[in-house]
């Protein structure tokens, strides 16, 4: 019975570790999803990729060796035919010494011949080095180049999985403060709602009192079933956005005050720089390409040079016994050279090649400026978005604020009886709108404030 009672605790003990653990706050989820998110690790494994295809490339520039062993049973041996050399020579022999009478030499005629062993062997290992290939050192630098992409296609997946978390964590928590706003509502009308049944009970009050406070009532019950559902699924969406199982309970840490007080620091929108942006950069990176492909094709223009060399035996036997007795009818053989492959013309193939990328590159610097002009504008615009948003948050507050006193004056007009159960249906409705309003400039706030960082580019730390 104590070893059940000893397990019953750590089983308590260990359940509540876990619930604790899945508290997090935003940084908590955005680090979750950097090690959970299946689009992000997809780019870490694109990057990884990415740095063999360098390795590969650089493979090209080794020495290459071959081995090769080729064994052939010529089931019938292919017959070919020499002219006949003997006979001309013969006739002309015969005729000098007199043996025969002038006359026309016969004409050549053919003999049918065959070539080679019923057994054949031939085994060989081959060397070859690259001495001299413009293309291939300038195809190492551009894998390097094209390796920088998959680091930069990286970058741009974290950004959008940090926005993603951010804007997910966001609504869910504003819908958790909703939630908690909506239950003490619940609870003022709650108890609105007896202290003027029993006022009606008492002759103080109408019927039409009590129905007016059991409508809101009633609604509120609605809101709570609602908003109890949106607060399930702005966390189910936070979940996916952090790569997290439904199956995974989640709690947020954090709380409104902690986030809508954290301002964005001023010097990181000072001295913008384009670079900051990952799309700049990445376009940087596609211009970088295109000059190393201009210098490819012009490194088409030089030779080529290769150093090979080869090592090997045959043998050739009329049975395949004798074919594997080591040290008989093998004959070995050996040979170096050098290799080179000088293009001379092309048909101006390589001349035509370059333009098109001339005309590339022009493309590319236009697509530079253009982003430029794109960056300027959602910078000017987020801008604009984030203070209007905030001034219209400081707008809601206020108006919540008032809102509330004005609920709490005609409660207390209508508990003591100089005013009517419409002033407090109406106050609480108006008081309800700005608590929707405030929650609703709330979120815009905060997803104006990521839309912010990203258009300055300071969403993430680009590492």
């Amino acid at each position: 019975m104590r070893n059940i009672i000893v397990l019953l605790i750590l089983s308590v003990v260990a359940t509540t570790s876990f619930a604790q653990e899945t508290a997090l706050t935003l940084e908590e989820c955005i680090n979750y999803a950097l090690e959970h998110n299946q689009e992000y690790l997809n780019a870490n494994l694109e990057t990884e990729i990415s740095d063999y295809v360098v390795k590969e490339t650089i493979s090209d520039g080794l020495p290459q060796l071959n081995g090769n062993l080729d064994l052939t049973y010529n089931i019938k041996i292919q017959t070919s035919f020499i002219q006949d050399f003997i006979s001309p020579a013969v006739y002309d022999v015969l005729q000098g010494e007199g043996l025969l009478e002038p006359g026309p030499t016969p004409d050549p005629q053919f003999f049918p011949v065959q070539f080679g062993t019923k057994y054949a062997g031939n085994a060989n290992i081959s060397l070859n080095q690259m001495v001299f290939d413009g293309s291939f050192f300038v195809g190492l630098r551009a894998a390097r180049t094209f390796a920088e992409l998959s680091y930069k296609d990286r970058i741009r997946t974290k950004i959008d999985v940090v926005e993603g978390v951010s804007k997910a964590y966001y609504l869910a928590m504003v819908n958790q403060e909703r939630q908690e706003l909506i239950l003490k509502n619940y609870q003022r009308l709650d108890t609105l709602l007896q202290e003027t049944q029993a006022l009606y009970e008492n002759g103080f009050a109408e019927k039409i009192d009590v129905n007016r406070i059991q409508v809101q009532f009633n609604n509120i019950r609605v809101q709570q079933d609602n908003i109890a559902r949106s607060v399930a699924l702005s966390k189910a969406l936070l979940k996916f956005q952090m790569g997290m199982s439904p199956k995974d309970d989640l709690e947020l840490k954090d709380t409104i005050d902690e986030l809508i007080f954290q301002e964005v620091p001023a010097q990181v929108f000072q001295d913008f720089d384009y670079n900051r942006r990952i799309e700049m950069s990445y376009l940087q990176t596609n211009i970088e390409l295109n000059q190393l492909d201009i210098k490819n094709v012009k490194m088409g223009y030089l030779p080529d040079i290769d150093l090979y060399g080869a090592l090997g035996a045959t043998a050739g036997t009329q049975s395949s016994g004798e074919l594997f007795k080591p040290g008989t009818n093998w004959f070995d053989y050996s040979a170096v050279g050098v290799r080179m492959q000088l293009p001379i013309f092309d048909g101006l193939r390589k001349s035509h090649q370059i333009q098109q990328r001339k005309i590339k590159a022009l493309q590319l610097e236009n697509s530079r400026e253009q982003l430029q002009n794109s960056i300027d504008v959602e910078i000017q615009q987020s801008a604009t978005n984030y203070q209007l948003a905030v001034d219209n948050l400081k707008a809601q507050l206020e108006n919540m604020d008032l809102a509330e006193e004005v609920y709490n004056v005609a409660k207390i007009k209508y508990e003591e009886g100089v005013g009517s159960s419409i002033e407090v249906t109406n106050a609480d409705a108006d008081y309800k709108e700005s608590q929707t309003n405030y929650y609703n400039a709330l979120y815009d706030a905060l997803i104006a404030k990521v839309e912010l960082q990203k258009a300055y580019g300071v969403l993430i730390e680009q590492n």
